[in-house]
């Protein structure tokens, strides 16, 4: 059993980064649950941007995009990712690496409709990652969107989620002279069980 007390107390690692993610939201300037996600392309090069998570469940990280993006076409042909939640008030970060796959049910219809008006105006209109000739031309679009879509637009077929399930979780705290603490949680072979790790910095 790792000696593991203060803020990387507890049994459950979900409720680790919600206890963390909870503590950003007091002290980060902006978007505390943006993470840098990261895939591979159909080549297996690697990619990477920030999106905002958005829940954090019992067994798994939820964020929402459009599925013909990038992102959401490398996510649907290679089904596994990792992200980085970093905050710079806590001197604190959470990787995670796992399996993914859709949420378009229930939640995802929900998760729309709480978005502001012209958010899901702007996730109908935009063709996310494909070229695009000049701003113009979106603002043309959204405007049509918005016309004929009305005060209540339903989500689109090509909008979603997508639930990172982890196979590993990594917390890191930083530590002086560069001396930081890290434990990694690790599941082998899909199994209900972690193994739990303190890492060398």
């Amino acid at each position: 059993m790792t000696d593991r007390n203060g803020i990387f107390a507890g049994d459950n690692p979900f409720e680790i980064a919600k206890r963390w993610l909870a503590e950003a939201e007091g002290t980060e300037p902006n978007d505390p649950n943006a993470i840098a996600l990261a895939t591979v392309d159909a080549d297996g090069r690697p990619n990477a941007r920030m999106v905002l998570l958005k829940k954090i469940e019992d067994d798994a990280f939820i964020f929402y995009t459009n599925y013909e993006s990038a992102k959401g076409t490398e996510l649907s042909a290679q089904p596994v990712a990792a992200f980085v939640l970093h905050w710079k008030s806590l001197r604190r970060q959470i990787r995670v690496r796992g399996h993914v796959g859709r949420e378009t049910g229930a939640q995802a219809d929900a998760y729309f409709d709480s978005r502001s008006l012209k958010s899901r105006v702007g996730a109908i209109a935009s063709r996310q990652s494909r070229p695009l000739k000049n701003r113009a031309m979106l603002m043309a679009e959204a405007a049509k969107v918005g016309a004929r879509e009305g005060l209540q637009p339903q989500r689109p077929d090509y909008w979603g989620g997508f639930r990172i399930t982890p196979f590993e979780i990594e917390f890191w705290a930083d530590g002086d002279f560069r001396l930081h603490d890290r434990f990694r949680w690790h599941k082998r072979n899909d199994s209900n069980a972690w193994e739990i790790t303190r890492l060398f910095p």
